[in-house]
């Protein structure tokens, strides 16, 4: 063995020269100094750097071809921008049929004129129209992440939601239930110090940000019209469009924002725009 060694020592250190010679009259045009040794030390540097450049090429420029979820992902974007439009079409449509249907029963005899509501003729566009447009989607943000009065509060008794299986975002002991009287649309998880907070099924990130009172707080949205919502996270692994599949890091437990007075993980479940409690279908 050590033989071996000795000969495999003295061949990569042995120095060679590798000389460039004139065909026709032999004369030397460039000497070349080397060994093995260091041969293969270059050939292992630019190894390392084609690999390097391989590995960002596919996670960037060629994610397309390369990644098998770059299509899934860029079609989710897509969905989520036509839902807040049909949203505001159907809810235009809507007022403008209530107003048509109206107008028939006036001009059949049904009803008079005086019967017939103003909130159902439709409102003619105003200057001030085109300033809340562009703002609906702030406006709508910051209400979801207050959990406002818009969003119908109770307990819903849904038997396709209660067969349909939750991963636990996080293990640990609830320090506070959940309490639509006073508010309180979800359950407080205490958890070990970083502890990852896993989505709970499969889904499409429709809002991470960070707020004054809730800090880092990510929802994502679920099929069955059913959303999860993570809030006081110390920061979040990802970003709104993205795909998430069930048991997906999402965020780590944090203590971020005013409403919090200890680590811990602010769990919220919204199905059909109403608040429900989470232990009812998840074990933590």
């Amino acid at each position: 063995m050590a033989r071996f060694k000795k000969t495999l020592s003295n061949w990569l250190n042995t120095r060679h020269i590798f000389i460039v010679q004139n065909e026709e009259d032999f004369s030397e045009k460039a000497t070349y100094k080397f060994t093995y040794a260091k041969i293969a030390f270059f050939a292992f540097l630019v190894f390392l750097v084609v690999l390097t450049i391989s590995i960002y090429l596919v996670n960037t420029v060629l994610a397309q071809w390369f990644d098998p979820r770059y299509a899934e992902q860029e079609t989710r974007k897509d969905l989520v921008q036509m839902s807040i439009s049909l949203d505001s079409l159907s809810q235009e449509l809507e007022s403008r049929d209530q107003f048509i249907t109206s107008f028939k029963k006036i001009m059949q005899g049904d009803v008079t004129s005086n019967e017939v509501l103003e909130s159902e003729a439709p409102q003619p566009q105003s200057p001030g129209n085109a300033e809340q447009l562009e703002t609906t989607d702030s406006a709508f943000k910051a209400e979801f992440e207050r959990g406002g009065d818009f969003l119908l509060t109770g307990q819903i008794e849904n038997e396709e939601l209660r067969q349909l299986y939750f991963f636990s975002p996080i293990t640990g002991y609830i320090s506070e239930p959940f309490n639509a009287q006073n508010e309180h649309y979800g359950i407080d998880v205490v958890a070990k110090k970083d502890e990852p907070v896993k989505c709970i099924a499969d889904g499409t990130v429709i809002l991470a940000s960070w707020t004054q009172s809730e800090g880092n707080v990510i929802a994502v949205q679920h099929r069955e019209n059913l959303i999860s919502i993570y809030k006081h996270n110390s920061t979040l692994t990802k970003e709104v469009g993205d795909f998430i599949t069930a048991g997906e890091i999402v965020a780590i437990i944090g203590n971020t924002g005013e409403l919090t007075s200890g680590p811990h993980l602010h769990f919220e479940l919204w199905y059909n725009g109403s608040a429900v409690n989470p232990e009812e279908f998840i074990s933590f």
